[in-house]
C-alpha cells in the first residue's frame, strides 16, 4: 500500500490545507516553503482520493526530481522525461539515496517530443511544471499529456504568471519593459526573455480546455513569496506558507503570483 506523504490537510478554506507547515512529503522529501506548499496540498488531496492505489506518475521537465522522489516514497511508479542528461544524473542519484530507485525511471527527452515517449492511457498522474514557457508549441504538449492520462486521471501543471512578471518589472524601474509583457500576445519582452510565453488564468485553463481537460482548480503559487525581504520570508516561513495558502484561490491575489497552479482532470 502506498504510504502517506505526511502532509496533514483539514478542512476549510480555498483549497487544501496544511495541519503543520513544517511537515515534509515523505521522509526525505524536502520540507515545505512558500515555493511548493500550495502545489503538494492539492496532489496530497489527489492521493487521499486513492489511499490504497500504486499510481503511475509521469513528471515531465521533473529535472532533479524535486517531486518525483517524494512521490516515489509515497509508493507510486514515477517516470521523469528531462531534456538535461546532468538533471537525470542527480535524479538517479538523489532517487537511490533515498531508497526508491527501483520506482524512478528517468527518460531524456524534451517537452515537445513527449508524445513518442509515452504510452496513451498510461498514466494515472501528470506533473508539467515550468515547461509549457519554454517549450516550442504548447498545445502539442498540452494534447500530449492528456492523451497519456487514463481516462479519470489528473494533470497538475505549473506555469509563469504574467501578471507578476509585470509588477516586478515596474517595481524594479524596468517601465519599458513591463509595458511590453502587458501589451505582447505571448507576455514576453523579446529578445532578451528568457521565457516564450506567461500566463493568466484564462489562458493557461483555455489551452488545457482545448486539449479535452476539464479544470478543477487554480491556485497562485508564490503570490508573495518573492516580493517581501529575505529576512522576513526566511525568518517568518510558517506564517508566509499559512498566508501563501490562504491567498492561492482567492482574487485578486491569486492573479498576481510569479506561478499558476492549474489541477485538470481527463473525463472518465
Amino acid at each position: 500500500m502506498p504510504r502517506g506523504l505526511n502532509l496533514g490537510c483539514r478542512a476549510g478554506g480555498a483549497g487544501p490545507r496544511l495541519d503543520r507547515v513544517e511537515q515534509t512529503p515523505g521522509a526525505a522529501g524536502p520540507p515545505l516553503t512558500p515555493r511548493t506548499a500550495v502545489v503538494w496540498s492539492v496532489l496530497r488531496a489527489e492521493l487521499d482520493r486513492r489511499p490504497s492505489a500504486e499510481l503511475t506518475v509521469l513528471d515531465v521537465g521533473g529535472g532533479t526530481g524535486g517531486f518525483a522522489v517524494p512521490l516515489a516514497q509515497a509508493g507510486h511508479q514515477v517516470t521523469v522525461v528531462d531534456a538535461s542528461p546532468d538533471a537525470l544524473a542527480a535524479l538517479s542519484r538523489r532517487a537511490a539515496e533515498a531508497g526508491v530507485a527501483d520506482r524512478v525511471r528517468a527518460v531524456q527527452g524534451d517537452g515537445d517530443a513527449l508524445a513518442g515517449l509515452v504510452e496513451p492511457d498510461s498514466v494515472d498522474l501528470v506533473l508539467c511544471h515550468a515547461v509549457l514557457e519554454v517549450v516550442d508549441e504548447p498545445a502539442s504538449v498540452v494534447t500530449a499529456l492528456a492523451t497519456a492520462l487514463r481516462p479519470g486521471g489528473a494533470a497538475s501543471v505549473l506555469v509563469a504568471g504574467r501578471s507578476a512578471a509585470v509588477l516586478g518589472r515596474a517595481m524594479n524601474g524596468h517601465l519599458d519593459v513591463a509595458a511590453t509583457l502587458a501589451t505582447d500576445p505571448t507576455g514576453t519582452a523579446r529578445p532578451r526573455d528568457t521565457l516564450r510565453r506567461r500566463f493568466d488564468a484564462e489562458s493557461a485553463a483555455a489551452l488545457l480546455t482545448a486539449a479535452g481537460l476539464t479544470v478543477e482548480e487554480i491556485h497562485g503559487v508564490r503570490v508573495l513569496a518573492d516580493l517581501l525581504p529575505a529576512a522576513v520570508a526566511d525568518g517568518q516561513q510558517g506564517a508566509l506558507v499559512e498566508l501563501e495558502r490562504a491567498l492561492a484561490a482567492r482574487s485578486p491575489w491569486r492573479d498576481l503570483a510569479v506561478q499558476l497552479h492549474l489541477f485538470a482532470r481527463r473525463p472518465a
